[in-house]
C-alpha cells in the first residue's frame, strides 16, 4: 500500500535540517510520498505544506525537542507521531538522530505491509467555559489571575466531581496530564507521574493557604471557579489562551482525541536524570 509521511523540523536548527534531508533521501529511495513543513521547505528542495495539512498522513516525524513535538501534536491530533530528539531531556522524543533513518524506514515498511502503527496513547485535556473552548493540551491547562506575583492572583475554587477540594487566593491552578507532570507542574511543586499512570494532577500555584497537589481519576469532573479579580486567563500548553471575565467557571476534562506516539518508548527515568 502507498505510504504518506510528513516531516516537521525544529525551526532554525541546522541539525534538524540536515536530518530532514537524510530522511528525504532514504524515503524517496523507498518511493514514499513525503512532505515537509513550510518553514523547512523554504530552505531545502522539497514539497512543503502547512503542518495542519499533515493530519491525513500515515506518519509525521517531529525533529527537535519536546516543544517541537507539542507544536506538531497541536496541529495533527491523533495522527501517529515519531519524535526524534535534538533536545536535552526528550520525554516525548525517543529516537536519537543516529537511529532516525532506520526507525522511520522500518515504520514505513510495516505500514506498507498493512500494519497499523500502534504506539503509546497520550491523553490530552480540554478547557471549556461559557461559549468558548481551548485547543487540547498535551501537558497542562492553567487558570490564573491577571499576572503572577504579589497583587496579581485571584480566588480560585477547585471542585472535583462537584465536591470542593480547595478555595482560596492563589496565583493560579494547574491541571496536568502524566505527560505534563514533568513540565510546569513539577516547577510548581506538583508530583511526578509515571507516563503509564491513569491519572491527572491538580496543583495550586503560590496559594496563600495551599492544599497538597491532588491526583485524581482522569474521568473526574474538574471545575475551577475564578473570582475576586476583574481579569483572569485559561491557558492550554502555555500557548493558546482565553481571557476570562470573573466570576466565571472553567471546566477541565479529557479531550476526545489523544496523541499517538509510535516507535521506541522513551526512557522516563533516564529523562529525569537530565532535569536540573
Amino acid at each position: 500500500m502507498d505510504v504518506d509521511v510528513g516531516i516537521v523540523a525544529q525551526r532554525g536548527n541546522e541539525r534538524a535540517r540536515k536530518l530532514t534531508e537524510a530522511l528525504l533521501d532514504a524515503l524517496e529511495c523507498e518511493a514514499v510520498a513525503v512532505v515537509v513543513d513550510e518553514e523547512t521547505g523554504g530552505t531545502i528542495d522539497a514539497a512543503s505544506v502547512p503542518v495542519a495539512e499533515m493530519a491525513d498522513r500515515d506518519l509525521v516525524v517531529s525533529i527537535g525537542g519536546d516543544g517541537t513535538l507539542l507544536f506538531v501534536a497541536r496541529a495533527v491530533g491523533s495522527t501517529p507521531i515519531l519524535g526524534v530528539n535534538l533536545g536535552e531531556v526528550g520525554f516525548l522524543n525517543a529516537v536519537s538522530p543516529a537511529d532516525a533513518v532506520d526507525v522511520v524506514t522500518d515504520l514505513v515498511d510495516r505500514r506498507r505491509g498493512g500494519d497499523t502503527l500502534e504506539g503509546q496513547t497520550l491523553e490530552r485535556l480540554r478547557a471549556r467555559g461559557d461559549g468558548w473552548t481551548l485547543e487540547p493540551a498535551l501537558n497542562e491547562i492553567v487558570v490564573h489571575g491577571p499576572r503572577r506575583g504579589h497583587g496579581g492572583g485571584a480566588t480560585i475554587e477547585i471542585r472535583v466531581d462537584g465536591e470542593r477540594y480547595a478555595d482560596g487566593h492563589a496565583d493560579g491552578v494547574l491541571v496536568a496530564t502524566p505527560t505534563g507532570s514533568t513540565a510546569y507542574n513539577l516547577s510548581e511543586g506538583g508530583p511526578l507521574v509515571h507516563p503509564t499512570a491513569d491519572a491527572l494532577v491538580v496543583t495550586q500555584m503560590a496559594a496563600d493557604e495551599a492544599m497538597p497537589p491532588l491526583v485524581v481519576d482522569p474521568d473526574s469532573a474538574l471545575e475551577l471557579t475564578v473570582s475576586d479579580t476583574e481579569t483572569a486567563y485559561a491557558i492550554s500548553d502555555g500557548r493558546n489562551r482565553h481571557r476570562l471575565e470573573a466570576p466565571t467557571t472553567v471546566s477541565v476534562s479529557l479531550a476526545a482525541d489523544p496523541v499517538t506516539l509510535v516507535g521506541p518508548k522513551t526512557n522516563f527515568f533516564g529523562g529525569l536524570e537530565k532535569l536540573e
